[in-house]
């Protein structure tokens, strides 16, 4: 199954996608937030449609305690709202860490401040999908 990963931000939204055994997540995308939600949903919706994912996987930024905050909040109404738009399923996943974990790998590989923040989101994209696959690719 391929899947298609989103890290939802609030100027940027990474983008990752697996391979076709649902195996390897893998970086592809760093898509800026306009402004206009329903044009970056068509852009997520070229991307499902251009790289053929079946499912669509959302990291939401839980609260280290596990509880939903407000950002998670705001990011489970713009997954409902993708689940809605979109025609394949649309699924939430822990994405607790996945920035640091990025960035810390961006920085072992001794990438400059500015070349990590253009890669950074589609990174932490590819972590939190990478989790998701391993982690058996639940859908609740």
């Amino acid at each position: 199954m391929r899947a298609l990963g989103l890290d939802l931000g609030s100027k940027r939204i990474g983008v990752a996608i697996s391979d076709s055994d649902g195996a390897l997540a893998m970086p592809i995308e760093v898509l800026q937030r306009s402004g206009d939600r329903q044009r970056e949903h068509r852009e997520i919706a070229a991307l499902v449609e251009e790289w053929e994912a079946e499912i669509v996987v959302v990291g939401l930024p839980y609260n280290m305690d596990g509880s939903v905050g407000p950002q998670a909040k705001k990011y489970l109404a713009e997954t409902k709202v993708l689940g809605d738009t979109l025609d394949v399923p649309v699924v939430p996943y822990d994405e607790r860490l996945t920035t640091v974990s990025a960035e810390r790998s961006l920085m072992e590989q001794q990438m400059k401040a500015d070349a990590r923040r253009r890669v950074v989101d589609k990174v932490a994209a590819a972590v939190m999908l990478q989790a998701w696959l391993d982690g058996g690719m639940p859908r609740d």
